[in-house]
């Protein structure tokens, strides 16, 4: 790399925050809010498919959904989401970030509202439409992982980097909490109109014939902040960064962010070389690894929140509410949980991550999961009679998960990989989260069932119940303090400096004259 183009890339690094820095962040937080949305939005929802297609109403308890169908609804946007990471992100370094960003968007726009008209003439057709489609939807939210992290550590100046980089990430918060709040509107308005009995008094009247509008709304909303974002997602330019370093396109770098000359580099190892393990193959193992514990955690305490707060008495029994009244209590008790732990969490990590560093927050997160996972779980039946403090122990679970290795695991990726490899290297990472996400979702549905037989939900085999369930996700959270030991501080340091992509610099500055580099506006 001549000593111009190192003074471009030196010059964003140490550019005072602009406008446009906080323009990206909200049009790349946008497609993250509306990931979160769609993600976790299932969640508030299974219940209310469960009456609706699968009641037996001759059954003392409303019907809940079979445990290949649960396991297939939970799962499927999350395989999705895997293929889409690896695919956007190798398609994000070959194609560069803008040409394939707004394509995400848009697939998460048409599915998110082709869930909600999932049809079938039988329970199992409606199911298997819904389960396409949104495959398809995680497939659009995977790119959005390594595209948004890239296209943000790209644009930022080095003193703050992880913090636009965590605050674009942040933006799940508020999708999640949106989600509640969509589903308390639409199931408080339905219940308002539509009145109906307990399951226990009338089965059949229990569900109102229109609840099934319920749980459609709510999915198509997901539409709404996607095609929001979507014109100004396009009106992005490419990063300098990649143009530069990747492209080798000097005239529209130029156009793009500066004005300077490029000469190419012969550090251009790639991914399956064995100099880009020797560099970077750790860093890989580690962001992988970490995020994949995360995830196993994370996703099934977020998905699986209300049948925590079932099993310890907070939620009443199913058959004591009618359907939309159901969906109603759920959508208060998750947001609650947002409200109180999940936001909050992302903003102390958005706050404080420039000033005591990526590493830090990421080993005292997983560090405090640990212990409020185990605080949870061995003195289990005693948080069953005391259901306020379960709910703050909970909430700080929550809380210490994002002021810790949910937002770390995001940022770190975007910034020690080098440019041409960076999006990939992010998709990877993101996709073993993924899978920890999968895992954590399937393996939830069926080890928190009841070791009693008599008190499981029907079709499920009995588990390992919510107590040892909270004791292996603490021991998962405790491995992942050992592999971010595995993952580089990065605060602080240029891009460049942390991918030695600056190392011909130093040798070419007496050969090479500096160009007048101005930055965007």
């Amino acid at each position: 790399m001549a000593n111009n183009q190192l003074g471009v890339l030196n010059a964003l690094d140490a550019a005072k925050t602009q406008w446009y820095h906080f323009t990206a962040i909200v049009i790349a937080g946008m497609g993250f809010f509306t990931d979160a949305y769609d993600l976790f939005g299932i969640s508030l929802i299974t219940k209310l498919l469960g009456r609706i297609y699968y009641t037996n109403e001759n059954h003392p308890k409303p019907g809940t959904l079979p445990p290949n169908v649960a396991a297939a609804v939970n799962g499927t946007a999350f395989v999705g989401t895997l293929a889409g990471q690896l695919f956007f992100g190798w398609l994000g370094d070959k194609l560069g970030r803008k040409r394939v960003y707004g394509l995400t968007l848009m697939l998460m726009v048409v599915c998110s509202i082709a869930s909600g008209l999932s049809f079938g003439k039988s329970p199992a057709g409606v199911m298997t439409t819904l389960c396409f489609f949104r495959f398809w939807l995680g497939f659009g939210i995977g790119g959005d992982y390594p595209l948004s992290a890239t296209i943000m550590s790209e644009y930022a100046n080095k003193k703050t980097r992880g913090a636009f980089i965590a605050a674009v990430f942040a933006m799940q918060g508020f999708g999640i909490l949106t989600g509640g709040i969509v589903a308390l509107i639409v199931s408080a308005s339905f219940d308002h109109a539509y009145k109906a009995p307990p399951y226990s008094v009338n089965p059949k009247d229990s569900t109102a014939p229109e609840a099934d509008y319920i749980w459609r709304i709510i999915l198509m909303f997901g539409a709404v902040p996607a095609l929001l974002t979507y014109y100004w997602r396009m009106k992005m330019p490419e990063t300098a960064r990649y143009t530069a370093l990747v492209a080798r396109n000097a005239k529209q770098a130029a156009a793009d962010m500066s004005k300077v000359e490029t000469a190419p580099s012969s550090n251009s190892f790639g991914l399956f070389t064995k100099e880009f393990a020797r560099r970077h193959g750790l860093h890989l193992l580690g962001t992988s690894v970490c995020w994949f514990l995360l995830d196993i955690a994370y996703y099934s305490n977020n998905l699986f929140q209300k049948d925590i707060f079932s099993a310890i008495g907070w939620l009443p029994k199913a058959e004591t509410m009618n359907a939309i009244h159901e969906v109603y209590r759920v959508a208060a008790s998750q947001s609650l949980i947002a409200l109180c732990g999940t936001i909050p969490g992302y903003w102390f990590t958005v706050a404080l991550i420039d000033y005591i560093g990526r590493f830090t927050i990421q080993l005292m997160g997983f560090f405090f999961m640990t212990v409020f996972m185990f605080a949870l779980a061995i003195p289990y039946h005693h948080w069953r009679s005391n259901n306020a403090g379960f709910l703050i122990m909970y909430s700080l679970t929550f809380f210490f998960a994002n002021f810790g290795p949910n937002a770390t695991t995001f940022v770190v990726p975007a910034e020690i990989f080098p440019a041409r490899l960076r999006s990939t290297c992010h998709g990877i990472s993101a996709a073993a989260g993924k899978l920890g996400a999968i895992v954590g979702a399937l393996g939830f549905l069926y080890a928190a069932q009841s070791t009693n037989p008599a008190e499981t939900d029907q079709g499920y085999p009995p588990g390992i119940g919510v107590k040892n369930t909270l004791l292996v996700l603490g021991s998962i959270n405790c491995l992942g303090i050992f592999f971010t030991l595995l993952v580089p501080e990065s605060k602080g340091k240029s891009l460049e400096e942390l991918t030695g992509e600056n190392e011909e610099a130093d040798g070419n500055d007496k050969q090479q004259a500096s160009s007048t580099q101005t930055l965007p506006v």
